[in-house]
């Protein structure tokens, strides 16, 4: 095997490593659900705020717990879903994202908190993220105690793009598939 083909094969690991382990994340208590069971976008929602960025901000209600409502209007399927709050500790906070696989909280060098939501439909999975279109609520909630940063901006970010597990055995696949091509053209020759 040539010098450049194992380089490229040990590259090809090493990517698909870090991929695989991206950064898991951990959550007073949170909840993203669709609304209407299917998350469909609800005719008329007067409490509906549309979000036609993949960046928006919104503000935690003043009583530090109460219900938020949005449509996802930004031509999108979001696979992702990160939100960044100062105010309280991420060992504090619970978080439930029914529209995600995972849900997790990490504290930030600034200090601030990172919420976040990844993980779609896999197989039999009926998770599929927040799609184009679709009505979703968030619930900040009491568990240990309301939240302290009522009335502060949350800066949220939507993600449309594969998940990093995705991705990392889809460059594996590829690097299997090439490999297997090429022995079978030398065994022919």
């Amino acid at each position: 095997m040539k010098i450049s083909q194992v380089c490229a094969v040990v590259l090809l690991l090493v990517v698909g490593s870090m991929l695989a382990f991206a950064d898991g994340i951990h959550d007073p208590k949170i909840v993203i659900h669709g609304i209407d069971n299917g998350g469909n976008a609800l005719e008329g929602c007067p409490k509906c705020v549309d979000i036609t960025g993949l960046t928006f901000g919104f503000t935690i209600p003043k009583a530090g717990a109460g219900t938020l409502f949005f449509t996802n209007e930004t031509g999108k399927n979001w696979t992702s879903l990160t939100l960044i709050e100062t105010g309280e500790p991420a060992s504090d906070i619970s978080c439930q994202a029914f529209m995600f696989l995972h849900c997790s909280t990490e504290t930030l060098k600034n200090e601030s908190v990172e919420i976040r939501m990844w993980g779609v439909k896999n197989g039999l999975n009926p998770k599929t993220g927040i799609t184009n279109g679709e009505s979703f609520y968030i619930t900040f909630g009491c568990e240990k105690g309301c939240w302290t940063n009522g009335g502060s901006v949350v800066v949220a970010t939507a993600g449309t793009v594969p998940e990093p597990g995705t991705v990392a055995l889809m460059v594996t696949g590829l690097g299997a598939l090439i490999s297997r091509r090429k022995t079978w053209k030398r065994l022919k020759a």
